[in-house]
């Protein structure tokens, strides 16, 4: 099975089997087209004590994969003239290519797996970067929440304020974001079938597709509800239909890289110094929810994550934190 063909057929069945999205399936493509780059002039590799014909003759056969080639691999993306990758994204690079090596051994074109034993190179730990909640109000403070006079400026903040409550309300990814369509926002009924008085929810679509339902707010609420009445109807005018709630000034669904502009020109006008992104307002959604005693379970489901370990990075980042202000001031913990 040529190299090329292999790779065409695993993406197609992640695609269908996984559901993953176009933006990881093109990350996916990228790895292996980086590791097809190098195979191509790659060596004649050594495996398991036996001379083995790798490199280049993979990309006629997978069959000919050598656990050699996957060292090699990782090896050059670690020391590239180019520019040495970081352990953490060599890791990544490396997780693509092992899935799949996986996925041909179970086809049957290669006898083995020989990704099972190649293991990444270890990354330091990274703890997630949060801004304080005083930070946060100024950073939504700062995202305009329109008049009444209905300018275009005016406009386009309801959209932002609306996008950027909704992110720090959910702790969603700025993709699930994006992807939100208007009837995913709703509110549950009471019991006694008064909306008013009921809890209102978003339903987000993570990764695999896998939905969960986080609860919306009074602000994330408020600030979408003037979005839907005063500001969506005039984008949705200046384009084709869309369920999508939030809109561009033309009518179409909001991209990633615009929502990401919304986030730098409010960090900006709030003048924050710490580095601001999208998941920025994730990390600070799960920070200040375990600073306010919440269980780091309940936390884990509102963020999709599929393992707890996952999530219990951010009690590290609170310990961090609980250890500072104790040593601050605590009059016997001083030296």
């Amino acid at each position: 099975m040529p190299f090329e063909r292999a790779t065409e057929t695993y993406l197609r069945h992640i695609a269908i089997e996984r559901g993953l999205s176009q933006h990881t399936l093109s990350a996916y493509r990228r790895d292996l087209l980086t590791f097809a780059d190098w195979l191509a002039s790659a060596p004649i590799v050594e495996s398991d004590g036996a001379d083995r014909a790798g490199g280049p003759a993979v990309l006629d056969d997978v069959g000919r994969i050598a656990r050699a080639d996957l060292a090699g691999f990782v090896e050059h993306l670690a020391t590239r003239p180019s520019g040495p990758l970081a352990p953490r994204s060599v890791a990544r690079m490396l997780s693509s290519v092992r899935s799949f090596t996986a996925f041909a051994a179970g086809e049957g074109w290669l006898q083995l797996d020989p990704g099972a034993s190649v293991r990444p190179p270890k990354a330091p730990m990274r703890l997630p970067k949060a801004i304080s909640v005083h930070d946060m109000e100024r950073l939504l403070g700062a995202a305009s929440d329109g008049s009444p006079d209905g300018a275009a400026d005016d406009l386009v903040g309801l959209r932002d304020r609306a996008l950027l409550e909704l992110l720090y309300a959910t702790g969603a990814r700025i993709s699930e974001a994006v992807g939100l369509s208007v009837d995913d926002v709703t509110t549950l009924s009471d019991g006694s079938g008064d909306l008013d008085d009921g809890l209102s929810v978003v339903k987000v679509t993570g990764k695999g597709n896998k939905q969960r339902v986080v609860p919306l707010g009074s602000f994330a609420r408020a600030a979408i509800d003037a979005y839907l009445v005063r500001a969506r109807p005039v984008f949705a005018a200046r384009g084709a239909s869309t369920p999508a709630l939030f809109l561009g000034a033309r009518g179409a669904r909001l991209s990633r890289q615009s929502a990401w502009l919304v986030i730098q020109a409010a960090a900006e006008r709030a003048e924050l110094s710490e580095h601001v992104s999208p998941h920025t307002f994730r990390h600070s959604f799960a920070t200040h929810l375990l600073e306010g005693g919440a269980d780091v379970r309940v936390v884990q489901e509102l963020l999709g994550h599929a393992s707890v370990a996952t999530t219990q990075i951010y009690t590290m980042v609170t310990a961090d934190m609980l250890r500072d202000v104790y040593q601050t001031a605590h009059p016997r913990a001083r030296r």
